[in-house]
């Protein structure tokens, strides 16, 4: 058992409290499979990070018009899909622990694909949600987590990040933050703390902020 205190919780959207995996992974191969895309290396780009920015990785050489137009599609075909979407174990335990505390969601999905994803779910969004629309860096840029610490109020320092990508945790320590891995691949990119999934966290008030419990 390991503890964390902290005064705001970050919360990534996508493999920490929602699991898209199957969606992700479908729709991404068919966008790969014309451009004669390697699956296994596109699936090690794309979690985490904008979709217009695991176009310009994987395709380097391309006009970023068309990757902004593509991602546009994709995205709207995400929000529109949602069947094979469910909860990550814990995740709505740990938001209703979070839900008078400084909390935020930061992901790299627009709010439209967020609130089809949660909805499909059955997760409450928190009041203060970092979406794609409102960043200019995607992660592993720790835009989006110093940007939702800035609106609580919340020094980076005092905040913990879940997370379970490599470019979530990267933005989330680059962000000067504790990162609490989750998830299986999760240990690989360095978090300070690692769970299998949310039913392992246990939140409780101390002082001015709280205590999260890994257990």
């Amino acid at each position: 058992m390991a503890t964390v205190t902290a005064r705001a919780a970050l919360l990534d959207m996508d493999g920490t409290l929602v699991d898209s995996t199957a969606v992700v992974e479908r729709l991404w191969w068919e966008w790969a499979e014309p451009h004669g895309l390697d699956q296994d290396t596109v699936l090690k780009t794309v979690h985490g990070r904008q979709g217009w920015q695991s176009m310009a990785i994987l395709l380097p050489e391309r006009d970023h018009e068309i990757n902004l137009v593509e991602n546009q599609q994709l995205l709207a075909r995400e929000s529109a899909e949602t069947d094979g979407v469910f909860e990550i174990s814990g995740a709505a335990e740990l938001l209703s622990a979070l839900a008078r505390l400084p909390h935020a969601i930061v992901t790299s999905a627009d709010l439209a694909l967020m609130t089809a994803r949660m909805g499909a779910a059955g997760l409450a969004i928190p009041e203060l949600a970092i979406t794609a629309e409102r960043v200019t860096n995607s992660k592993p840029d720790p835009e989006g987590f110093l940007l939702a610490a800035s609106l609580l109020g919340i020094d980076p320092v005092d905040c913990v990040v879940f997370e379970d990508s490599g470019a979530g945790i990267r933005a989330g320590l680059d962000a000067g933050m504790i990162v609490i891995g989750v998830g299986p691949h999760a240990p690989e990119f360095g978090p300070a703390h690692h769970v299998d999934d949310l039913t392992q966290i246990e939140i409780s008030p101390a002082g001015d902020g709280f205590e999260v419990r890994i257990n």
